[in-house]
């Protein structure tokens, strides 16, 4: 067994003594000499074209310092479909001007005197009445981002429903959730001559460079954007206007502006899971083998597209290869309407395609006469993949989201994963009784699979500095999840010292190295590999220049928490500050393209619910939740089992409780507010146990893959299906509230009559 220094314990967070005392520095908490202060006008109307805007009276308004209008502001574009300010409003909340200010209720003075002249235009509020041949038109293009579906096919659906039994067939629906992050979204701006630095909440300084560069035309090398502590990711946070027209609004003031959301902004102007309505169609024989999947899914991307393309496509990963099956095939239909725009949530489209999955599963499995955990372990993806040919080059990494054959998983232990989260719940074994007789009680289950973690081109550099610290740099950001504690842990295993013993630097655009966005989870994955590979280079290197010093050679030393001995003679030894001062600062840097050539890079899962439902009120509460992940090696035990108790709290909102309401007759939000968005509380939360697999990656760092984003995909099936098991009603539509709940069991009381 392998012994290692840090891997494996759990090493305290970094960030946690300044977030518990407070000192902790976010956007927000940004002061700069002369700062103003920024408000957005928003429009009354879900579609609208601006004909005119008359900012006079607020440009005169003593105290206001700058104003801009879709008419005056800079041309470039933030995202393709996305001006940093548009002569055309596309939902209720959308921007339409902006002004800066001495303080914020001045501001917000300034917005009440800006006059707008609007033209309204017909508008759509319903994703699946929107790719209707008459529907409005959103765009020029059409509704249907595109023009057609994203359309993957493995095999032939056709011939695997001709060899089908039986044949099921069900409809499911999700709604917009917001993220309900406790910081709300801001940015502050400042110029030194045409030179830029912002300040904003984001996953990645880097991108966030790059995209103001195009957007304000500027040079790349002239900005500098610094990401403070988050507040919650979840993975929205960057995919906004704001940084670039607090940059605007700055550059005309001549001063630093910053811009806060207020927390109705947030629910409206942010992200949020995009709204789906999912068809899943499976064949099977009445043995309960799976012959053809086939998966719909109209997905509402609201004004903007922002992440909608990556959504939509993971949306469908799990109906394309979570059962082994060679005929499968996906639909998926990117819808705008004029709404609030959905973003990047945690788990990307995942939640809402395993919802609808994984219910049809037990309905089959029920009809058929089989168990469910009996039915996902006959059919269930192994880990030689799934059947049919490779369509890759063999030279080429292998997509982590592949719908091809003949490859194999690097790891694989989801029959693990279902193994020992139904043995933790007692799976097959009736609940207790309640004590009421109103009250029934049911356990439900969910598999799932994601991609394992690789992503985009990942630098870090470490350094051995002057005054004999250990550094490592990287552009990544921590949004939450906990990688300012892994990615030393990392570095500090390579290189052979203590976790302490190295300092980090993060999410700086000017001081670190080109970094990918802190999504999709693939930050340990990618950034990890890199920061293995660099520490490993930094190690060799000391010991290296160290070997003269102590007229030895290079085999013959190791390094210490305090420096490099001999291995032998270990009184033969030199401190890190005395081979800075000898020979001066060493820095090294590794640049990796994460992934595989001959394997798909996944993690799995396996979730189980008891719950019970009280019928006379439709109130359903959890009572006990078991989530079995396989996220290779945990490199920090206390952050998985954090990481997987935060989705999970998350995502029981998202089963349970929480959606995005527009009213289909004016496009307006109407529960913008903590008050009417439920999200759940402590007090919600169940006994929760969390299960890791006995796996070890063969290409992750350490043996590591995946596991910020997992925990949010088997909450709903599982609760969902707990729910059926326990009064026989089988929801289709999310959330499960009280109300649809009694109105299903008055339905099947109808039906029975």
């Amino acid at each position: 067994m392998t012994t290692f220094k840090t891997i494996g314990k759990s090493e305290p967070r970094r960030d946690l003594p300044e977030k518990l005392t407070g000192e902790a520095k976010y956007t927000a908490d940004v002061q700069l000499p002369g700062m103003l202060f920024g408000k957005i006008l928003r429009s009354p109307h879900p579609h609208a074209r601006i004909l005119s805007i008359n900012v006079d009276a607020a440009r005169n308004l003593p105290g206001v310092r700058a104003v801009v209008t879709p008419f005056d502001a800079p041309k470039g574009q933030v995202a393709p479909d996305m001006p940093i300010l548009d002569t055309e409003a596309r939902y209720v909340g959308d921007e339409v001007a902006a002004v800066a200010a001495d303080d914020e209720d001045l501001a917000e003075a300034a917005l009440s005197l800006i006059e707008v002249k609007y033209e309204q235009l017909p508008f759509v509020t319903d994703a699946v009445e929107a790719i209707k041949p008459d529907a409005p038109q959103t765009r020029p293009g059409g509704n249907l981002v595109g023009g057609k579906p994203l359309t993957l096919i493995r095999g032939s659906v056709e011939e695997g429903f001709a060899q089908a039994d039986r044949i099921f067939e069900e409809t499911y629906s999700t709604p917009a959730q917001a993220g309900a992050a406790l910081e709300p979204r801001a940015a502050v701006a400042s110029w030194d001559g045409d030179n830029l630095t912002v300040w904003k909440s984001t996953r990645g300084v880097h991108a966030d460079q790059l995209a103001l560069s195009l957007a304000l035309d500027v040079p790349r090398g002239n900005i500098r954007v610094m990401g403070q502590n988050m507040g919650a990711g979840y993975g929205t946070k960057d995919e906004t206007r704001l940084g670039a027209i607090t940059a605007v609004l700055a550059q005309r003031a001549g001063r630093p502006v910053k811009i806060e959301l207020t927390r109705q902004e947030e629910f409206v102007a942010g992200r949020h899971r995009h709204g789906t309505t999912t068809t899943v169609r499976m064949g099977v024989k009445n043995d309960g083998t799976v012959t053809a999947v086939h998966a719909t899914t109209i997905m509402d991307t609201g004004a903007y597209l922002s992440s909608g393309p990556g959504v939509i496509r993971r949306a469908g990963q799990g109906a394309l290869y979570l059962y082994r099956c060679a005929n499968v095939q996906y639909d998926g239909y990117l819808t705008y309407t004029n709404t609030p725009s959905g973003g990047s949530y945690r788990a990307l489209g995942a939640p809402q395609g395993h919802f609808a999955l994984e219910s049809l599963a037990d309905t089959i499995s029920e009809a058929l006469g089989i168990d469910p955990l009996e039915f996902r372990l006959k059919n269930h993806v192994g880990l030689e993949g799934q059947p049919g040919e490779r369509v890759t080059p063999a030279n080429e990494v292998l997509d982590t989201q592949p719908v091809e054959g003949g490859v194999p998983f690097s790891s694989n232990g989801l029959r693990e994963c279902l193994q020992r989260g139904s043995e933790a719940i007692d799976w097959g074994q009736p609940s207790e009784r309640p004590e009421s007789g109103n009250l029934r009680r049911g356990k439900g289950m969910g598999m799932f699979i994601y991609r394992g973690g690789a992503g985009g081109r990942s630098i870090a550099r470490m350094r051995l500095e002057s005054d004999g610290s250990l550094r490592l740099l990287t552009g990544l950001m921590d949004v939450g999840e906990g990688s300012l504690t892994v990615m030393p842990q990392i570095a500090a295993e390579e290189l052979g010292v203590g976790y302490g013993q190295v300092l980090v630097t993060f999410g700086d655009s000017e001081t670190t190295p080109e970094a990918p966005l802190t999504a999709g989870s693939t930050a340990t994955f990618s950034t990890g590999t890199a920061t293995k590979e660099a520490a490993r280079q930094l190690k060799a290197r000391i010991i290296e220049v160290v070997a003269p010093l102590l007229d030895t050679e290079p085999s013959n030393l190791q390094i210490t928490d305090d420096g490099v001995e001999h291995i032998q003679y270990p009184e033969r030894s030199v401190s890190f500050a005395q081979i800075a001062e000898s020979v001066g600062e060493i820095e090294v840097e590794a640049a990796i393209s994460p992934g595989s050539r001959d394997h798909v890079i996944n993690s799995f899962g396996a979730h189980f619910a008891e719950v019970e439902v009280d019928t006379d009120t439709g109130q359903v509460r959890v009572l006990r939740y078991i989530a079995a992940h396989d996220s290779g090696r945990i490199l920090n035990p206390k952050l998985a089992i954090n990481q997987v108790e935060g989705g999970v709290s998350q995502m029981l909102g998202f089963t349970l409780s929480e959606q995005m309401l527009t009213d289909p007759r004016n496009g307006v939000t109407l529960n913008a507010s903590f008050l009417e968005h439920k999200s759940p509380t402590v007090q919600d939360f169940p006994e929760m146990q969390v299960l890791f697999a006995d796996v070890v990656d063969p290409v992750g760092p350490f043996g590591a893959k995946a596991l910020g984003e997992p925990p949010s995909i088997g909450v709903a099936p599982a609760v969902a299906n707990a729910i059926y098991n326990a009064i026989g009603v089988r929801i289709r539509d999310l959330p499960l509230t009280p109300d649809r709940v009694l109105n299903e069991i008055e339905a099947q009381r109808g039906d029975s009559q």
